[in-house]
């Protein structure tokens, strides 16, 4: 892992970061969109925010990130957030979250998917263009 800064994924990141503010705002009563797509987005969220500031292998990051939100799920099994000392509500217990569900685990799997197509089909088109 490098560590190099990069643009393009900054307004990624930023604009997903604002699409989940929006989910969790405005759309927070479409129940698909607030309990499946933002779940699904926030791993790619993930992936965006630390590609800006670093350069690693793609499939270990995506693999990273499935683990680290099946982590951040389980702890909300264990209500966490409430034992760390987090009020209701506050930003940080709404970011750790505070309900287990297998299906957010799935929508983890689903967002990590979506981006290993993405990034084999990058790496696939790039390979194209080099031997072509």
């Amino acid at each position: 892992m490098k560590i190099k800064f990069n643009l393009k994924y900054l307004f990624l990141t930023i604009l997903l970061f604002l699409t989940e503010v929006l989910i969790a705002t405005v759309l927070k009563d479409i129940f698909f969109i607030r309990a499946y797509l933002g779940d699904v987005i926030v791993v790619i969220l993930l992936y965006t925010f630390i590609k800006t500031f670093t350069i690693i292998d793609d499939q270990k990051l995506i693999v990273g990130i499935f683990i680290f939100s099946c982590v951040i799920e389980l702890a909300q099994y264990f209500n966490i957030a409430e034992k760390i000392g987090f009020r209701k509500g506050s930003l940080m217990y709404i970011v750790i979250g505070n309900s287990f569900s297998w299906i957010d685990i799935a929508c983890y799997a689903v967002g990590c998917l979506i981006l290993y197509i993405i990034v084999k089909h990058k790496n696939y088109k790039r390979l194209l263009t080099t031997q072509g």
